[in-house]
């Protein structure tokens, strides 16, 4: 493949998950709503990934507050631990590890699912049956990962606080109420609002991503394993962009 025909794929790629998108805002608009399927989806989004998340959050904050130590009580700044692990975490670090974990483990399952459903020509089944498949299959799983990984990222942020208090006292003492203060103290709606509104589109992308690459699989079971891959991988690569344009309109505002 040549460069100008990977330019002209990557546009016509581009143009499709465009059109995918704008189907997906037509749809969600007008009934019939299917409310059942989003709360189930919202379960297997949420709490099916609650221990992934969890377990990750904990360690990320011992790690950032066990590597971070050294070099703060080497100029003096040891107090300040606390507070610049609490910022970094819930400004930055928490909504983009969970958004990432997201997207391999939710992002592979979507991506995964659908292609199995579109091989084995079960969305085609639903069309005769007079379903709309792309409202019961994609609509609502586009639904629950918006909905739930900023709820995820909230989870991590406190677990990773959890996390960072238990290595705090690995080699000192502070008590909870004070480390948490100190935390607190620190922290402004300039640090969480923005995380927060950056992880609804941490999860529309993911969703979004994932239910187009499942969506439109083909050539059997090898398009599945291939849509279940181009679903981690892209979405993984869209959170980052979003993040660093976030950033930018974040440091625009404030």
């Amino acid at each position: 493949m040549n460069f100008r025909t990977s330019i002209q794929s990557f546009f016509i790629g581009a143009a499709e998950v465009t059109n995918f998108a704008l189907r997906f805002f037509k749809e969600v608009l007008f009934p019939p709503y299917e409310f059942k399927e989003v709360i189930k989806q919202c379960y297997e989004v949420g709490y099916k990934s609650v221990i992934l998340v969890g377990t990750t959050a904990f360690i990320m904050g011992m790690v950032l507050t066990l590597q971070s130590r050294p070099t703060l009580v080497e100029f003096g700044a040891g107090a300040w631990l606390p507070a610049m692990v609490g910022v970094s975490i819930v400004r930055e670090i928490g909504p983009v590890i969970t958004a990432l974990m997201c997207a391999g483990k939710v992002g592979s399952n979507i991506g995964a699912e659908l292609g199995s459903m579109k091989v084995t020509e079960q969305i085609d089944a639903m069309e005769v049956s007079g379903t709309n498949p792309f409202k019961y299959v994609v609509v609502t799983r586009i639904i629950a990962t918006t909905l739930m990984i900023p709820i995820l990222v909230l989870f991590a942020d406190f677990i990773s606080l959890v996390g960072s208090y238990i290595a705090t006292n690995i080699e000192g003492h502070t008590s909870f109420h004070l480390f948490f203060s100190q935390v607190f103290e620190k922290l402004d709606f300039v640090d969480v609002i923005p995380s927060i509104t950056k992880s609804f589109f941490f999860g529309f992308a993911i969703g979004l991503i994932s239910s187009y690459q499942g969506y439109n699989s083909n050539k059997g079971t090898e398009g599945v394993g291939r849509s279940a891959n181009a679903a981690v991988v892209i979405s993984s690569l869209f959170v980052f962009i979003i993040d660093l344009i976030a950033v930018q309109i974040t440091n625009i505002f404030y």
